[in-house]
């Protein structure tokens, strides 16, 4: 990077020149997130870990980081029930209503595989209350 601060000279045929204002998009932290991140940077952490790290990224707002990680847990730990419910919930309020169906249908497989009536309860209720 130049020492005036300016654009690095391998970055400038990429950005605009002229009057436009150069918008730095901050990503949001937390210490929860940057505590989720170390936990989980080895890949072989508690699929709690995962969950909560997915959790923390939606509730942040970073929609697109918490689908990879909720993808993630799914491969890792398909049983793991409670991310349907909230993937499916997160999915229906981006108006990604035929993702979120998909979530919501894995997830009553998953928890009628556990024997796990009482999530198999909600997700069923959210599959229904789909529009």
């Amino acid at each position: 990077m130049p020492d005036d601060g300016g654009i690095p000279e391998d970055m400038a045929s990429i950005i605009p020149q002229g009057p436009v204002l150069l918008a730095k998009r901050e990503m949001p932290t937390s210490k929860r997130l940057e505590f989720l991140l170390k936990i989980t940077a080895a890949g072989q952490a508690d699929p709690f870990a995962w969950y909560g790290l997915a959790m923390e990224y939606r509730g942040l707002a970073m929609t697109d980081e918490a689908l990879k990680t909720f993808e993630s847990l799914r491969s890792r730990s398909p049983d793991y029930v409670p991310m349907y419910l909230m993937c499916g919930q997160m999915l229906e309020s981006l108006g990604r209503v035929e993702e979120a169906r998909a979530w919501l249908d894995s997830g009553i497989r998953a928890a009628r595989a556990k024997g796990d009536g009482h999530a198999l309860s909600e997700l069923e209720g959210a599959l229904a209350a789909l529009k």
